[in-house]
């Protein structure tokens, strides 16, 4: 593969995955039979998405770099022209007749829209700052823009003109819409959550909370599921799209950021950005762990599976719910360890995957403790067993944001809390819950008073420091020099002045996890003679 695979795109039949490598300037074409790479085309500077066109003869592909979009003839994967759009082209889909593309351009706030007869530029729509991602409803009648500034624009395309705007997360970025265009899913990199938009009010009903640095959506073809790719912890999130809840989270390799899934829902194609790799992860079988004690629901994907008689966890028999020629739903049965999943029919009994019984999780520790109510970037480890393919981690009813998972730690970032005080951790994976250590949110320290206010710049004058939030503090700072200290209360600590080369009036600063405050103290120098 070439360096930094970043949008990744299937043909209508499944046929080929063409990947902009946008650090190699290429696109991979791969064969889907074989998986492997059958050809490298070469673009300008900078591919970093490819949308082929309904009937499958076309590729456009957005070259952010050179504000381009180059249309490649699919039979012989060779350039057809270069259609010159402006400044950072970073986001391309083609309208369902294939009349029209329509391109982000990230630096400059609009889209461009090209018509793919005369393969020319015929408008331009200004949209939120920073549009990213871009995709058209399956009726053609609109294109949705994700724009960093928080919104997601919806353009009318018989008029191409912007006919609301609808608030999203925190920096959403990517895009996919369900078959019926009811849905359309956004990932917000800024606040680790995918946003659902109603398409017939255009708002947002729900936010769902996924793992660190979300990236390209994709739908299964019957929609049940919604795969996210975290560049982060470098997984793959499973969203259950009836329920709204992320169902299992997928290792992946390094960085992982497209995704395509194969028409039939047997699998998926994911590139890693930053192994600079394309891994094909098997989505036959979803979620493919769960629970020792049973009652998780299995989704079977395959193929010849109408009327279902059976399907088998190992040796213990599953309860089918739904059926239908392409996939089957059970209830999982009690089990451990990990088991073949088998499925019975007229035709015979075939192995559609494996699936893992994952122990209950246990928590052990967590470091650091305390933070800000504000929230922090800081990352915080907690420690336990059974802690891999984590989903959730929440301290109190805040939910914080996985960055990276073992078997034995989970860091996380903690966001803002309602309140100050002592909140128990949770960690929910696919083997259960486990709450575990406290996690104390602390409000911003103040210093109201530093006495007595002065001393000799020998050092060594006991001062008091009051003022609130103390209880928590770690370090007490004379003019960036650390002093010894000791916490008397929440509203008073004590220290000792440390010596200090010059005279002056200078911040004497207590610093918590809340965050740090300031107070005076000058220095002054001893009488001579």
């Amino acid at each position: 593969m070439g360096d930094t695979p970043e949008g990744i795109t299937l043909t209508p039949d499944g046929a080929r995955v063409y990947v902009a490598n946008r650090g190699s300037n290429t696109v991979s074409v791969i064969d889907t039979a074989t998986n492997t790479v059958i050809d490298t085309i070469a673009t300008g500077a900078g591919p970093t998405d490819v949308a082929i066109s309904p009937d499958g003869t076309r590729a456009y592909v957005a070259v952010f770099d050179d504000g381009l979009v180059s249309v490649f003839d699919l039979a012989s994967n060779t350039l057809v022209t270069d259609i010159p759009v402006g400044a950072g082209a970073t986001m391309a889909a083609v309208t369902p007749d294939g009349t029209r593309v329509y391109v982000t351009r990230q630096t400059t706030d609009s889209v461009s829209v090209i018509d793919t007869a005369t393969n020319t530029v015929t408008d331009t729509v200004t949209v939120g700052t920073g549009p990213t991602g871009v995709i058209v409803t399956p009726d053609g009648t609109r294109a949705y823009v994700a724009s960093f500034s928080g919104s997601v624009s919806a353009i009318d395309t018989a008029t191409d003109t912007v006919v609301a705007t609808i608030l999203a997360g925190d920096v959403p970025i990517l895009l996919a819409v369900s078959s019926d265009g009811a849905r359309v899913y956004v990932t917000n990199a800024g606040s680790s959550t995918v946003s659902v938009i109603d398409t017939a009010t255009n708002t947002t009903i729900d936010n769902i909370g996924v793992s660190a640095q979300p990236r390209f959506p994709a739908l299964s073809p019957d929609g049940a599921h919604l795969y996210v790719p975290n560049s982060g912890p470098d997984t793959v999130s499973v969203i259950d799209t009836a329920t709204r809840t992320v169902v299992e989270n997928i290792s992946a390799g390094d960085g992982p950021t497209g995704i395509a899934v194969f028409p039939d829902g047997t699998r998926a194609y994911v590139g890693n950005v930053d192994a600079g790799t394309v891994e094909v992860m098997a989505t036959t079988v979803i979620p493919d762990q769960g629970l020792m004690a049973g009652g998780t629901t299995v989704t079977l994907t395959g193929h010849h599976l109408a009327n279902a008689t059976a399907v088998h966890f190992g040796t213990a028999q599953a309860v089918i719910t739904a059926n239908t020629a392409t996939s089957v739903t059970v209830t999982s049965p009690a089990g451990a360890g990990v088991v073949p999943v088998t499925v019975t029919t007229a035709g015979g009994t075939g192995t559609l995957g494996s699936f893992y019984y994952m122990p209950a999780p246990a928590l052990t520790g967590i470091s650091p403790d305390a933070g800000p109510v504000s929230g922090s970037d800081q990352e915080i480890v907690i420690t336990g067993r059974n802690l891999a393919g984590a989903i959730d981690v929440y301290f109190g009813t805040t939910r914080a944001v996985i960055q990276s998972v073992s078997n034995t730690q989970v860091t996380v970032r903690a966001a803002h809390a309602p309140a100050p005080g002592a909140v128990v951790v949770t960690v929910i994976t696919s083997g259960g819950s486990a709450d575990g250590p406290f996690y104390t949110y602390v409000d911003q320290a103040t210093i109201t008073d530093v006495s007595p206010s002065a001393g000799p710049t020998t050092g060594g004058t006991g001062v008091t420091i009051t003022g609130t939030g103390l209880n928590y503090t770690e370090q007490v700072t004379f003019n960036g020099t650390p002093a010894p200290f000791a916490v008397i209360s929440d509203t008073t600590v004590t220290a000792v002045s440390p010596p200090s080369a010059t005279e002056g009036t200078f911040d004497v600063t207590v610093t918590t996890p809340g965050g740090s405050s300031s107070g005076s103290f000058t220095y002054v120098s001893p009488p001579g003679v």
